[in-house]
This record gives C-alpha cells, structure tokens and sequence, in this order.
C-alpha cells in the first residue's frame, strides 16, 4: 500500500526520514541555542538552568504582578478563557530558541519544547480532555510553511497522551504580531473577531490551547471565545514563554 502522491511503501517512509535526520545531523549536528554545545538544539544544561516565571502571577492570565491576585486588566475586562499558564519568561535561552524555532525552521526544537510542557503539565495538571494549537492566518502559513503552535500540540499529544483537534479553529484575519501593539486595548482590538469554529468537533470537550508566546493573553481569549461558541464546555491556554 503507498500514500496518495508517493512512490514509495508506506513501511519505507518512516526509516527513510529517519535516515534523512541522520545523514543531516552527521553532516550538520545540532547545536544548542543556548551554549552552542554540540549534540542537541537544547541541551539538559540550558533546560535546567532555564528561569520559571516566578509568583506572584496573576490567577487568570498568569501575568506578574507585585501584588494582589488578578491584573488590572483581567479584574476590569472580564476574558472566556478560564485561565493562561505560561513556563518562562520570553527572554535569553528561552527567547532565541523560540525565535529559531518559529523562524528559522528549527522544527526540531519542538519535541524538547514540549517536553518542557509535559514536565509542566504533569506537575501542575490542568483540566483538558484535548489540545488545540492556535492557528496561523493562511497566508502566514504558506510563508512559513508550519504553524509552530500544531507541532509543540502534536508532540505534547504524544506525551500527555491527549487527542489534537486542528482544523476546527481557524483564524480569519492576517493580523499583525501582538507585540507591535501598544496596550491591551489595541491587542483586544487587534485578535476581536479573528477566529472562527466552523464544527463540532469540539462540542463538549475541555480544551487545552496551546501556543509559543502569550502576549498579552488577547489571542488565546479570542480563541477561547470562538471555541466556547462552537460548544466547548471550558478552555486553558499553555504556552512555552510570556511577556514580562
């Protein structure tokens, strides 16, 4: 039996990509984008040095704050996610490993990232029966060419052993990156409106968003917004890195 559109046995794709990632790590092996050692594109060094978004955070949006439970923003706008969770802050290791990552074709760096996630998610379980990756606008993934958020979703499905729906949630708006705006407002009113559920595949379920970088949390809620709209019972978001 062969795949629509290949030459080759479905049993000789696997060992054959494989031997591709071998024959490209000899020729090209991996460096950490944290110390620059060979071996891995993220060392057990550099993860374990790693800098945890430390509390207090805000309980909904996981902000940090000085004091107090709830952000300015969350205790003002009332958001439909019921809460974001975030690893690390987006800076140094973290930052340039998401920068190569998302940019620079790095798609390696997704199992290592998502093992962050699982570790996170096994020690601070959230209530989601099933992942769901924020989408990228369809030009933007046509100039990529992957949507960063669906690969850390598909290896942190294998490791918390949890179903990926994609394709259900779909961004209408190409718009522009949440850190060229310059408040809450504008972020809120950059993503209102920007996604869409068009099924029902996801009716009933907890879902767990997963994403690179939060922000502000603006994009998540407007993805819990339209998800909740479909039939979603409660929506989490998880992401590598925050703002700070």
């Amino acid at each position: 039996m062969r795949e629509a559109g290949s030459l080759l046995p479905v049993n000789l794709v696997a060992p054959l990509n494989q031997l591709k990632t071998l024959v490209l790590n000899l020729l090209f092996p991996p460096r950490c984008v944290g110390c620059g050692a060979s071996g891995s594109f993220l060392c057990s060094q550099c993860q374990s040095a790693l800098p945890h978004l430390s509390p207090p955070l805000c309980a909904k949006c996981g902000k940090s704050l000085s004091s107090g439970t709830l952000c300015y923003d969350c205790e003002n706008h009332p958001k439909e996610i019921e809460g974001i969770r975030s690893l690390f802050p987006f800076d140094r290791v973290m930052r340039q490993a998401i920068l190569q990552f998302k940019y620079q074709n790095v798609k390696a760096l997704a199992a290592p990232l998502a093992q962050l996630m699982g570790e996170y998610l096994s020690a601070h379980p959230l209530p989601a029966d099933t992942l769901v990756p924020v989408p990228l606008h369809p030009r933007r993934l046509r100039e990529r060419g992957y949507n960063q958020s669906s690969l850390l979703a598909r290896e942190l499905g294998k490791l918390a052993s949890l179903p990926i729906v994609e394709g259900a949630l779909l961004r209408l708006k190409n718009t522009p990156p949440q850190t060229r705006t310059n408040s809450a407002e504008d972020r809120q009113s950059n993503v209102a409106g920007a996604f869409t559920c068009r099924d029902q595949r996801v009716e009933g379920r907890r879902i767990l968003l997963i994403d690179d970088v939060c922000t502000s949390g603006a994009t998540l809620d407007a993805c819990a917004t339209a998800l909740k709209a479909a039939g979603a019972t409660s929506v989490w978001g998880l992401t590598l890195a925050r703002e700070v």
